[in-house]
């Protein structure tokens, strides 16, 4: 770090500069919250000390956090913390950095909800690969009377999920199996959510340093086609969904006609894709037949 950038704000134009040269997407957003999260000040409180020199131990530790980010490592991961449908989340290196695409999977657990006015009832919810509980915890956040429970292979994620839970007040409503889907569940949910692993194998080596480098491999690779967790789910839900309960589940770009034919082959119907904010089909929303 140059002579000039030897206060707060010089600090963070450097920053700034070096993430901007490495071709990271959001340079001055970054260096922001890494000098902040460096100094421990919000927003507000790193613009009043703009001025302010910096001490060797704050400079050594925002050089730590850049070199981080400068080595493509998610921001998110960096600070610990990723927020999602408004909450803030712990994150850690055993789940996935939620993304907003997947506030569609609530916003259409919501809606299925409201169409039978249920939001107050006390349903049973199933979060199938719950990961760091981002879903379940949205939900159970919006429907004070539910009772949820997330499954996930990795007892580091659940141990993540579990934590998540207690900080959001909703620990008491929230219990976290291990298992692979919905495997330890017994029948009778109300609703089953799942954001699972549906990337094909070979996929994940294209992917963005971010992504590849940080998040970990099972919950990003699907198998040879991307499909191999539908597979299981669409035979879990079957069981453990009441009839006429719904299943969403988010989808990859492109899946949207294999996941359906796979949740038809298991006894679903009333299928229909759900946008996100870029147009593309991100969730699939079915009925669980009779």
């Amino acid at each position: 770090m140059n002579g000039a950038a030897l206060c707060v704000d010089g600090a963070r134009r450097d920053i700034a500069r070096r993430l901007r040269h490495h071709g990271i997407e959001t340079p001055d957003l970054d260096a922001r919250i890494l000098v902040g999260h460096a100094l421990a000040l919000d927003h507000t409180a790193l613009i009043q000390a703009g001025q302010r020199r910096l001490e060797a131990a704050e400079i050594a530790q925002i050089e730590t956090l850049a070199a981080r980010r400068l080595a493509r490592e998610p921001i998110a991961r960096i600070t610990g913390i990723k927020e999602f449908w408004g909450l803030p989340f712990k994150i850690t290196p055993a789940v996935l950095v939620p993304r907003p695409e997947t506030e569609t999977v609530v916003e259409q657990a919501l809606a299925v909800l409201d169409q039978t006015d249920s939001r107050s009832h006390a349903l049973r919810i199933a979060d199938l690969g719950v990961g760091a509980g981002v879903i379940l915890i949205a939900l159970l956040t919006e429907l004070p009377n539910a009772h949820a429970i997330g499954t996930d292979r990795d007892p580091a994620a659940l141990a993540v999920a579990r934590e998540n839970a207690g900080r959001q007040g909703v620990a008491t409503r929230a219990a976290f199996v291990a298992c692979d889907f919905g495997a330890g569940l017994a029948a009778g949910c109300d609703l089953v959510v799942t954001n699972p692993p549906y990337l094909c194998t070979n996929e994940i080596a294209e992917l963005e340093p971010e992504v590849r480098e940080f998040d970990p491999l099972g919950a990003l690779d699907g198998g040879r086609d991307g499909l191999a967790a539908y597979r299981t789910i669409a035979i879990d839900a079957q069981r453990i969904l009441a009839p006429g309960a719904h299943l969403i589940a988010e989808i990859g770009q492109g899946q949207g006609d294999a996941v359906a034919a796979l949740l038809a082959a298991a006894g679903f119907g009333g299928m229909r894709f759900v946008p996100d904010l870029a147009g593309i089909a991100r969730a699939v929303v079915a009925i669980r037949n009779p």
